[in-house]
């Protein structure tokens, strides 16, 4: 018969059989971060902690309480447990205890006990020592992790919308684009307008141009014009326009250049416009807008309208558009340019009703008008604070406007974060004030505010430390102390003298 092996036994002989009274408190202080005696009734007798700091607050606040007092609710029942286990010679698995601190938020711990004198029947000399691990790091870790997977989180969906912006923009484009790998010169993307300017010959409708190389895009006339624009980009960044011819199509286009990186790798992105047809210029500036921007002008001034950053729209005499170009739609969040035909320009520009007019009058009265400020309202709601500048185009027939608008949102100062709802007197109270009451008063008032709010954002800074904001303050403890208790700021208010 197979006999099983026992593990070896802990030999006690190797043990002291007597530990003093120091010995013990040594022994007892560096099992844990913070250490209680109790007795049977589990009053606090004395705290131990290696921690001096820890060791005067504990003892202060503690020594001769009930421990089931000093913890939050949800620890009440876990304490007994704890001190029942111990009188009873039970070994229970360590708790996780909430301390309440009078100075900020509840103090986690882990806590084991165990009873070192007495016994179950003489409860008068009966002593249990409860031994805890202070959790405060870790629970910061753990809410510095949480917050790091919660903003990955937020950066993912973020990079997911700007991704699907990207795709409706690139897939509704009416302008035909090419995104090349700038190694291998082959299509990676194409959208559909420049799948039905180029065509595929040979390949099947739906296909697709993925793959293609893109010299074989172009008439052979058009080689070393597209050699030297490749090599442009790729140093500079962007390459003026050239012209060229589509191979399948046999259609003239302008090709514009430029390059980017994305994950360490070279890419082109090309746009390709169709050259127009010559054509007579229409009688009146009006006609010639309605046809686009410039019609029947030099091509590089087309071009520049309608690939400006800057928004551009034409209007009538009454300010009904009759054309825009990319810049405006994407401000106005339009799908296209022609959704903002016939409209009326105010229903997008100008705080009130009147704005617009106003500037029109002014139009035909002096012929131009510069750097007025006004918003530029979304079709989705979004509102951008846009700069105008504007002319009269001259022209046989009736009035015609243009606009060019600049986004001037991200040079605007940003608006000053508003006070807590628990400061007071606010800014807007302590101005409502002046008339009322003497200046002295008003200044002394608006000190009082101004003090506040620098101690609660120097709080925030060092995320409580109340140390650490003294310094960023200028002052010292005490007075940072002080200025705490007069305000009633961080759990002050009640704290006795001294703390």
């Amino acid at each position: 018969m197979t006999r099983v092996a026992r593990p070896p036994a802990t030999d006690v002989t190797l043990l002291p059989r007597e530990v003093d009274a120091a010995q013990a408190q040594r022994l007892i202080e560096a099992a844990g971060d913070v250490s209680l005696l109790l007795d049977a009734d589990g009053v606090v007798l004395e705290v131990l902690a290696p921690d001096r700091e820890v060791r005067k607050v504990a003892r202060r606040d503690w020594r001769g309480r009930q421990w089931v007092d000093l913890v939050a609710i949800d620890s009440r029942d876990k304490v007994r447990e704890l001190v029942s286990a111990a009188l009873t010679d039970s070994v229970p698995s360590p708790r996780h205890i909430n301390h309440t601190s009078r100075t900020g938020p509840d103090e986690p711990y882990i806590f084991a006990a165990v009873r070192v004198a007495g016994s179950a029947r003489s409860r008068t000399q009966t002593r249990v020592v409860a031994i805890g691990r202070d959790l405060r790091d870790t629970v910061e870790l753990q809410r510095r992790l949480v917050e790091a997977q919660q903003t990955t989180e937020r950066e993912h969906w973020r990079f997911r919308e700007a991704e699907t912006r990207y795709r409706t923009l690139f897939q509704a484009s009416d302008e035909a684009v090419l995104i090349v790998d700038g190694a291998t010169l082959r299509i990676v993307e194409a959208n559909p307008a420049a799948q039905t300017l180029i065509g595929a010959p040979g390949r099947r409708a739906g296909a697709g141009m993925v793959g293609l190389t893109l010299a074989n895009l172009f008439a052979t006339d058009a080689a070393q014009p597209l050699a030297t624009a490749v090599a442009t980009a790729r140093s500079v960044g962007r390459h003026e326009r050239f012209t060229a011819t589509i191979a399948g199509t046999h259609t003239t286009v302008v090709v514009a250049m430029a390059s980017f990186r994305q994950d360490e790798t070279a890419f082109l992105l090309i746009r390709l416009a169709p050259v127009p047809a010559p054509a007579t210029r229409r009688a009146g500036a009006g006609a010639a807008v309605a046809v686009g921007p410039g019609a029947g002008e030099p091509m590089r001034e087309v071009a520049f309208v309608r690939a400006t950053p800057d928004a551009v729209a034409f209007t009538d005499g009454a300010g009904r558009v009759l054309s825009v170009n990319r810049a405006f739609a994407r401000l106005a969040q339009l799908s296209s340019e022609d959704q903002a035909r016939g409209e009326a320009l105010s229903r997008w520009l100008g705080r009130t009703g009147v704005e617009l007019s106003v500037l029109i009058a002014n139009l035909r009265e002096s012929g131009t008008a510069g750097l007025f400020v006004t918003e530029l309202r979304g079709g989705l709601g979004l509102v951008t604070e846009v700069e105008i500048a504007a002319a009269s185009v001259e022209g046989v027939g009736p009035p015609t406007f243009a606009f060019s608008l600049r986004d001037v949102g991200r040079r605007l100062a940003p608006a000053e974060a508003a006070a807590p709802a628990s400061v007071s007197p606010s800014v807007q109270q302590l101005t409502e004030l002046v008339g009322r009451v003497p200046l002295k008063q008003i200044v002394s008032e608006t000190s009082d505010l101004i003090e506040r709010l620098s101690i609660e954002a120097a709080l925030t800074m060092t995320r409580d430390n109340r140390a650490m904001a003294a310094q960023l303050l200028g002052l010292s403890r005490q007075s940072l102390y002080v200025k705490l208790r007069r305000f009633g700021m961080g759990g002050l208010e009640e704290a006795p003298d001294g703390a």
